[in-house]
């Protein structure tokens, strides 16, 4: 008979590590009233390529490359919310909102009786490989039959211009309606989306790569607009969409395309030889304190995310378990194109304290580790939440908002609601210390409302179960534990237990997200 495999210790201590985690970090993007109250979320942010190009006054959107560049008029679908219904649906669950100025330079528009319009119309541009066959069929791709992009096209085809004091007529608007910041109006707003990108997603208006220059320039004349109306708004920015998109300018990238990156443009004439980001925040600095959150965006490569929910393999599920260290391990290499040890947060934190204002707050606005209807991908994202908290990330997005119900959507539930009557993960967290967490990973926290002391156990292995023995120093507690386990999709309160002598062991399915409630000493 085999010998029982040994427990896998979680080392706490209540006295070391203690660290404030921000709510923020919770947040998501495009949830309903119904998803914000279920799960306890206080930020919702409306952003991603329709925004770039959102017509306030025609209510409007277009979504560039990811939908044929039509402009079409939003309707009541939540990703078509970007303005006054947004607002309406996240106060009414208490949460705050972060809405997304358009900076490129056009905006959707819309023919006559609010119908759509093409960026790259088939009857004015010939045959195209694909056309919107379901909804608009004179909306092409912009690609010849052949392959070769479409040039020299008209952006007023389907889109009108648009600049700061347009978008000053929209904050106004904004203002007068809801209130400033802090009085129930719009928190947070972020300046465009991914503007590095901007030449592929929408290139029938923006077709050569934003230079540094040009994004340092707008992001600091848009944010003086927004606090010269609203002084307590915050802004949100670059909103960058990557790896390279943190080191390189939109030109440049565009250029490395067929030159490679020896030699790039802006790195050599404009950014002085420095990586894009920190330059923008030497700028920025230079100019004052026009940006109030560093924010970027972060998706795992390798397959691990992708549109279609990511790589599902037993290699796939394993690397994502893995992919988590690029947000916080100096020591991890990236296994995929990157080639590089990313650190994320710690990365921002360093770049902010040496190039900006030190202690100004960090946001990774955009991140899905996909898998969402997958024990794996709620094992992926617990580790997510549990890390932004550990490591100080400021402020969070989920993009976007999973399906109610799903595993994922259960994982986040966890963290804000997992009783159903609003109880949370703690506030404080302090030491969590495991010895392999591409396996295993544990975070625990101190709640100051009741004293008590909760601890996420994530079991990342595909099967089986696991021993688990928690350790716990300096917490004097009453000896009851409560026990909440997501496993095989759903969420069940486990029955209740006691430690002793700061000791506590159990045993955890494979794959399961575990929220253990030591109860506090007071009463």
């Amino acid at each position: 008979m085999a010998a029982p495999a040994a427990a896998t210790d979680v080392e706490i201590d209540a006295s070391a590590g203690h660290r404030a985690i921000n709510p923020l970090i919770y947040g998501v993007s495009y949830a309903t009233q119904a998803q914000l109250i279920d799960l306890n979320v206080p930020l919702n942010r409306s952003g991603g390529n329709s925004a770039t190009r959102y017509n306030w006054r025609l209510d409007a959107r277009n979504a560039g490359k990811d939908w044929f560049f039509e402009s079409l008029a939003c309707g009541t679908d939540i990703f078509d919310q970007h303005g006054d219904g947004f607002v309406a649906l996240s106060k009414a669950a208490g949460a705050d909102s972060m809405l997304t100025v358009p900076m490129i330079g056009w905006v959707a528009k819309l023919d006559e009786g609010r119908k759509p319009l093409a960026g790259f119309s088939i009857g004015k541009y010939g045959l195209q490989q694909k056309s919107d066959l379901e909804g608009f069929v004179d909306a092409g791709n912009g690609l010849r039959l052949d392959g070769t992009p479409i040039t020299g096209n008209d952006p007023n085809d389907a889109s009108m211009p648009d600049g700061p004091e347009d978008e000053r007529k929209w904050v106004e608007h904004l203002l007068a309606k809801w209130g400033g910041a802090g009085k129930g109006g719009v928190s947070y707003y972020a300046m465009d989306n991914e503007p590095s990108f901007w030449h592929d997603i929408h290139r029938d208006v923006h077709p050569v790569g934003a230079h540094a220059r040009e994004v340092a320039d707008k992001v600091e004349a848009y944010a003086r607009m927004v606090k010269a109306i609203d002084p307590g708004a915050r802004v949100v920015a670059p909103e960058e969409w990557g790896w390279t998109a943190y080191r390189y300018s939109g030109f440049d990238q565009q250029y490395a395309v067929e030159h490679g990156f020896d030699k790039a443009p802006d790195r050599t004439t404009q950014t002085n030889g420095m990586d894009y980001l920190p330059w923008l925040l030497t700028r920025w600095k230079a100019a004052g304190h026009p940006v109030d959150v560093v924010s970027v965006h972060f998706y795992p490569q390798g397959g691990v995310y992708s549109e279609n929910g990511g790589d599902l393999s037993p290699a796939g599920q394993l690397l994502r378990n893995r992919s988590t260290r690029d947000l916080w391990d100096p020591d991890y290499l990236d296994p995929t194109w990157i080639r590089d040890r990313i650190s994320l947060i710690p990365r921002l934190r360093q770049w902010v304290d040496r190039y900006y204002h030190p202690g100004t707050p960090i946001a990774i606005t955009e991140y899905n580790w996909g898998a969402e209807t997958t024990m794996n991908g709620a094992t992926a994202q617990a580790d997510v939440l549990g890390i932004f908290g550990r490591e100080g990330l400021d402020m969070a997005a989920r993009w976007a908002t999973p399906p109610t119900g799903s595993p994922t959507y259960l994982a986040m539930k966890l963290y804000r609601n997992y009783d159903g009557r609003k109880s949370a993960f703690g506030e404080t967290g302090i030491s969590a210390r495991v010895a392999d967490p591409d396996h295993l990973s544990a975070f625990a926290a101190l709640r100051a409302a009741d004293g008590a002391m909760t601890v996420m156990v994530i079991d990342k292995d595909l099967s089986g179960s696991a021993q688990v023995a928690l350790k716990i120093r300096n917490f004097a507690g009453r000896g009851g534990v409560e026990a909440y386990q997501l496993a095989e999709g759903r969420l069940e309160a486990l029955p209740p237990a006691n430690f002793a002598d700061g000791a506590f062991t159990t045993t955890v399915p494979g794959p399961s997200v575990t929220l253990f409630v030591f109860k506090g000493a007071r009463p």
